[in-house]
């Protein structure tokens, strides 16, 4: 996704790494010199599909050491990943006890609240779009991102400050903490409103936002929030589109991009240092040095070697012990020509994924299902992965459980399926006491800490129990 640095620059007024509200333009154009035509609002636009690029990497848009690597904050304080050397920052998240001033997490926060404010950038200037069409198109993939970016705090930090416009700093609206069900209910509106508006997948460039990415988007939000009925609904709506389906290799999903599979992915550009990611080198085996995302044995023992998965989630390196290890394989460098630059996309949603929702949305709060259609997705995963799956007549919570920890590993779920299917603090007090893991485990811990830096700017927030 190749954007114009000029138009990151005048177009968002960026923030500093200090303050995600300060709004001033570092550039000689103001911004009311800007956003004048369809075309100058479309590159805000495309700025906020750039912002999300910082999600899950360290592309230094903020000239900081440290910037969001989003697995740490999900797969790493979970039963899957851990850190080599279990040092710095990074044993925080595998011991589950993060330190309110750590720096990835403080920028996780950063870089969302910094995207939010581009998609309101987006909105706030849909006057200077002539043609009504392109105007609404416009509102909903802004409404998509901003959709996406309070997903992602809300889920991470509980109550957060909920901006739906563009703030001042003498906006108190970012010093006031929402409750996590009005976040989750703007959120709905925000992907409800996309919905009725956004192309379908043909009618539009990959990576801009879709029917089918909103749609499966919401349906997460609805089982999030316990609404099984409702995300059905949601998920049928991509199962019968026409628009994904399963691709018949597995490991192909993750290197043949923009495959059916695909619904929604941040892309990159290989060897481009403004547009390549490092989350490849880094949670690789070719990132060993850094030691991050390294899986656990207890995910190992959980992944049958004869399973079709298996030499595409995992590698083994030769010599790094007396007898070798197993390190992460997936999203490896598509080329090697600089490792440190690549060009793989991160996928946020796709199909397999929403199969396996739809199983969880039938489900319900049931310990089971045997309806057809459910039965019929779950075998769609499961086969593909080379299993006989003509004995299987019903879908337990424990089975789907299991199958999305394979399916979906490294793919930054595993945390919030435990907490989703209400098995989190079970699952992770049990895992804290195994020889590997050894930590104290706190229920509190499963949300992450307000970061410090935001609250010694913003007195008023207040901090989650547990820090």
């Amino acid at each position: 996704m190749k954007l114009y640095s000029l138009i990151v620059l005048v177009a968002l007024g960026l923030v500093s790494c200090d303050d995600y509200l300060n709004t001033e333009p570092i550039s000689q154009i103001a911004s009311n010199g800007f956003y004048k035509n369809t075309a100058e609002v479309e590159a805000g636009l495309m700025a906020m599909y750039d912002g999300m690029q910082s999600y899950d990497l360290s592309n230094d848009i903020f000239k900081t050491d440290i910037l969001p690597r989003e697995f740490a904050l999900t797969e790493m304080r979970s039963d899957n990943t851990k850190s080599k050397n279990s040092e710095g920052e990074w044993a925080q998240f595998q011991d589950m006890n993060v330190d309110v001033s750590n720096s990835t997490v403080s920028n996780y926060w950063l870089v969302n609240y910094n995207n939010i404010f581009r998609a309101n950038v987006v909105i706030a200037n849909l006057g200077a779009v002539a043609e009504e069409a392109t105007k609404a198109q416009f509102e909903a993939e802004a409404k998509f991102g901003r959709a996406l970016a309070h997903f992602n705090l809300v889920r991470a930090f509980g109550d957060v400050p909920l901006i739906d416009k563009v703030v001042s700093p003498e906006d108190n609206a970012a010093n006031v903490r929402v409750a996590k069900s009005e976040v989750y209910n703007f959120i709905i509106q925000d992907l409800s409103d996309a919905i009725d508006i956004l192309p379908t997948r043909s009618d539009i460039a990959e990576g801009r936002a879709t029917k089918g990415a909103a749609h499966t988007l919401l349906g997460k939000v609805y089982l999030t929030i316990g609404d099984h009925s409702a995300a059905k609904i949601q998920l049928e709506a991509v199962m019968t589109s026409g628009d994904y389906d399963i691709i018949d290799n597995y490991n192909d999903v993750f290197y043949d991009e923009l495959n059916d599979e695909i619904i929604f992915a941040i892309q990159y550009i290989d060897d481009d240092v403004e547009d390549a990611q490092d989350f490849s080198y880094e949670m690789t085996y070719l990132g060993k040095a850094s030691g991050l995302n390294y899986p656990t044995e207890d995910l190992l023992a959980a992944v049958d070697p004869a399973d079709g998965r298996f030499n595409t989630l995992f590698h083994f390196e030769i010599g790094a012990g007396s007898s070798g290890r197993y390190e992460c394989g997936k999203f490896r460098p598509l080329t090697a020509a600089n490792s440190e630059f690549a060009g793989n996309d991160w996928i946020v949603l796709r199909y397999a994924d929403v199969l396996l929702m739809y199983v969880e949305a039938v489900m319900g709060t049931n310990s089971s299902t045997n309806d057809a259609g459910a039965l019929s997705a779950f075998k769609e995963v499961r086969e593909r992965a080379g299993y006989d799956v003509s004995g299987i007549t019903e879908v337990t919570k424990q089975m789907l459980l299991d199958e999305r920890r394979v399916e979906l590993a490294f793919e930054n779920h595993r945390l919030y399926d435990l907490i989703r299917f209400g098995v989190a603090e079970e699952v992770m007090e049990a895992f804290s006491q195994t020889e590997e893991a050894d930590f104290n485990f706190n229920a509190t811990k499963l949300l992450l800490p307000i970061p410090q830096r935001e609250r010694n700017l913003n007195p008023d927030l207040t901090q989650n129990p547990g820090y």
